[in-house]
């Protein structure tokens, strides 16, 4: 028998590598001679570092560069087995949780440590570049990342912006001449699970500015300057930035690497399993396990385990998802393809022991589902 895992992180607990080797322990302790292809997977969040890292046999780069706030920080991203590959998470650099929540204002915060990571990865020959958003402290459209990679945004006077979303009111001209060379050629493919604009009801500054710290009268401030921004991106380089879905992406930055870097958004669990190769990885076993910390409502709205799921019916492989726990609404990743979707705990029990002993309720979660998946396949051999 061969089993496919291919899990996500849980999240401030496993890495993708760690939950997919406790799903493997617990799988080989059901079927001993299962063969067991592991490809940990990511949705464009946290963890596709590491998780496309491991897939392709790459390796980390470490650095230090601008955070959120202006100060250093130590960060890292990915360098794939490929030798031409770059995988950065922005967060790992500009996101909310290196700003303490009492200094957090996105009117300055800036995505600048961002744009370091994508000049170094062009500066180490990287002709393709995966980049993950979400988890932003910033709401500056990308500005700071495009300043990093050489492009000049001035105010009337022909000054270049200061940091931050709040100055973006000011931008009268965007001058491309001194922009990164490699970045015309480079690939870069942002990973974005979500759909919002770049303003209005839904876009950046109004549905994530008041977790980054903004008042009300700080959120309507940062929506009227990321709609000056586009309009000028629009007016000034004819791409279309406003009304494109994913836009809003950590704070703007979806537009932002769409209009000065080329940036293709997609979804990111098709990006991670692109990467991984997962389909060709799947092909060929039996059943397929996949994880999540949590699985509800929101899981089929592109997160990893509903993109597993779809890779592997269009190969007609069932599929079973573990879950760190189930929230409203799982019930719905059954129309993705998933079979049967398991708990790691009967019951309930305190959330701080059950991240303490994850690996241990995930392997015996995978014996579970190996045992029972064991006896049906008997049971279908022999009728």
């Amino acid at each position: 028998m061969k089993i496919a895992i291919a899990p996500d992180s849980f999240k401030e607990c496993l890495s993708a590598v760690e939950v997919a080797g406790a799903i493997a322990k617990g799988v080989r302790r059901a079927l001993p001679d299962c063969d067991t292809v592991c490809v940990p997977m990511a949705d464009g969040g946290e963890g596709t570092v590491d998780a496309l890292v491991a897939a392709t046999n790459g390796r980390i780069v470490e650095l230090t560069a601008t955070g959120p706030m202006g100060t250093p920080v130590a960060t890292r991203y990915g360098l794939l087995g490929d030798g031409g590959s770059a995988v950065i998470e922005m967060a790992a650099v500009s996101g909310l949780p290196l700003v303490p929540p009492e200094t957090r204002d996105p009117r300055i915060a800036t995505t600048y440590g961002t744009g370091e990571l994508l000049r170094d990865a062009l500066d180490r020959g990287a002709s393709r570049i995966i980049i993950g958003l979400g988890g932003s402290a910033t709401n500056d459209g990308g500005a700071g990342a495009a300043q990093a990679l050489g492009v000049s945004l001035r105010d009337a006077g022909g000054r270049e912006l200061p940091p931050g979303g709040a100055a973006l009111a000011r931008l009268a001209t965007i001058d491309l001449s001194r922009r990164h060379p490699r970045l015309h050629p480079c690939v870069l493919e942002v990973a974005c699970d979500v759909d919002n604009p770049l303003c209005g009801p839904t876009g950046a500054s109004r549905v994530y500015g008041p977790q980054k710290g903004a008042a009300p009268a700080v959120v309507d401030e940062l929506d009227a300057a990321l709609r000056h921004f586009g309009e000028v991106i629009e007016a000034q380089l004819g791409v279309p930035v406003l009304d494109v879905p994913g836009a809003g992406a950590a704070g703007g930055l979806g537009a932002g690497l769409v209009a000065f870097a080329g940036g293709v958004l997609r979804p990111g669990v098709d990006i991670v399993a692109d990467a991984c190769h997962l389909t060709s990885r799947i092909a060929g076993t039996e059943l397929v396990i996949t994880a999540e910390g949590r699985i509800d409502g929101q899981t089929p709205h592109g997160k990893t385990p509903a993109g597993v799921a779809r890779a592997a019916r269009q190969l007609g492989i069932p599929v079973v998802a573990i879950a760190g726990s189930l929230g409203p609404g799982h019930e719905a990743v059954h129309d993705c393809g998933i079979r049967e979707v398991i708990p790691i705990q009967a019951g309930t029990m305190p959330l701080a022991e059950a991240m303490a002993r994850a690996p241990e309720l995930l392997a015996a979660a995978a014996e579970r589902v190996a045992r029972a998946w064991a006896r049906k396949h008997r049971r279908s051999r022999q009728t």
